[in-house]
């Protein structure tokens, strides 16, 4: 393999690694906000604003360390990442009965374009916000 693949997968690996720190925040938000009574969607919008904030320090310190902070362009990301994840939370709630499986199979299914759009569009070498 060459460098730049061996470089791409080691910053997969890290990521998926916090990815895993980060599902289980975002994730025990949702699950908690859906046990205390509030609406999945509901629950997911604030789970999701919460879990940004948290996601930023993990991605920006973990798995881009090397790059340039960019908080604009994770922010706006996120925009995007919140209403990618809707649309897959509403496909999944027609597949799903449980909102709980439903909100980790939306999860599961955005985190992997989430990885390209940070590494390439947010956390960019050398270019600050």
């Amino acid at each position: 393999m060459t460098a730049p693949r061996l470089a791409t997968l080691g910053s997969l690996w890290r990521y998926y690694q916090a990815g895993i720190v980060n599902t289980l925040f975002g994730y025990g938000c949702y699950a908690l906000l859906v046990k205390l009574g509030l609406g999945m969607y509901v629950a997911q919008l604030v789970a999701h604003v919460a879990g940004v904030a948290f996601n930023y320090l993990t991605y920006s310190r973990h798995v881009f360390a090397d790059s340039a902070p960019a908080k604009l362009r994770f922010g706006l990301s996120y925009v995007g990442n919140y209403f990618l994840g809707l649309g897959a939370l509403a496909l999944a709630a027609r597949l799903f009965e449980s909102p709980y499986v439903a909100g980790l199979a939306a999860i599961i299914v955005v985190s992997l374009l989430n990885f390209f759009v940070l590494k390439h569009l947010v956390f960019t070498r050398g270019a600050a916000q």
